[in-house]
């Protein structure tokens, strides 16, 4: 079954937000974590273009933000409903997030930020053909993190 996009109502950042709970060090990307991100998810001037909802067989399973910050670079940021992660539907979700930004911002290239702690993920944008750039520490959550930067360099031919 195909993966659906849409902009993202404010129903739907509240669901995320509010009830979206992540177990364990996972929790680090519940979105109540850090005060001022939730603030901008939940505003909805903030969310108007550049947040999208996914669907798959009229469930809400995930969502993906695409924020262009330089020339034909597009900045990816996901989220897989809690209960979906781990069960081998990342790799897919991710490729329909990056055809879909594909198809709607031409970019040369994708980057992205995990936090280093998150292999699992970090398996999953290598497998998608993201390679490490940098690393960095950044304040956030309460704390200063390690993250990792990773870029994807977008063929024209490619069938993300």
């Amino acid at each position: 079954m195909d993966y659906i996009f849409q902009k993202m109502t404010q129903e739907q950042a509240e669901t995320i937000a509010f009830i979206w709970k992540y177990e364990n060090e996972y929790s680090f990307y519940d979105m109540t974590a850090d005060e001022e991100d939730l603030k901008d998810f939940l505003n909805s001037e903030f969310r108007e273009n550049s947040h999208f909802s996914v669907f798959k067989d009229n469930e809400l399973i995930g969502f993906f933000t695409f924020n262009i910050k330089e020339p034909r670079i597009v900045n990816i940021g996901l989220g897989m409903k809690p209960q979906l992660v781990g069960k081998g539907e990342g790799l897919n979700f991710l490729l329909a997030g990056m055809e879909y930004a594909k198809n709607k911002y031409s970019p040369l290239f994708f980057s992205l930020i995990v936090a280093a702690f998150n292999l699992r993920a970090i398996k999953v944008y290598e497998r998608a053909g993201f390679i490490k750039t940098e690393t960095f520490i950044q304040e956030t959550n309460g704390g200063k993190y390690d993250f990792i930067k990773m870029l994807y360099l977008v063929n024209k031919d490619d069938n993300i």
